[in-house]
């Protein structure tokens, strides 16, 4: 009788994998840590393809602890196009959303795969922001 138990749960389980498909797997991610002198960001761009993305940023002191910033500005300017740039696109900015003490949200809708460069406008207070830049990678 265990043993029926067991299939069907593992059957279920089997199953309910299937059914959430790709958009479950761990790949459909991008992380990348940035840090200053005065703060670190822990970023992950979720899914790290074209279309809808979120941009989850958790914040830290260099102390490894929350940050508690007064504003996140995400920019997001495709990296590999030089020429595209001389034609007059701009990088697309938009301000995170508080998620917590040291959790922030941004949402982008991204046109195209390629490299791209991720920027951080950070402001720790009134008197004092922190900028950051890395590259990420959209499929």
């Amino acid at each position: 009788m265990e043993v029926s138990i067991l299939w069907r749960l593992l059957t279920l389980g089997l199953v309910s994998c299937l059914l959430a498909g790709p958009a479950a797997a761990a790949d459909d991610s991008f992380f990348t840590h940035l840090h200053t002198e005065k703060a670190m960001a822990n970023v992950t761009v979720s899914p790290a393809r074209t279309g809808p993305v979120e941009i989850a940023i958790q914040l830290e002191t260099m102390d490894e602890k929350p940050l508690t910033a007064k504003a996140v500005m995400v920019t997001l300017a495709k990296a590999d196009d030089r020429a595209r740039d001389k034609a007059g696109a701009k990088p697309m900015s938009v301000a995170a959303e508080r998620r917590g003490d040291a959790q922030w949200l941004a949402r982008f809708t991204l046109p195209e795969a390629g490299q791209w460069t991720l920027g951080l406008g950070i402001a720790i207070s009134d008197t004092d922001k922190v900028s950051v830049k890395a590259p990420i990678v959209i499929k």
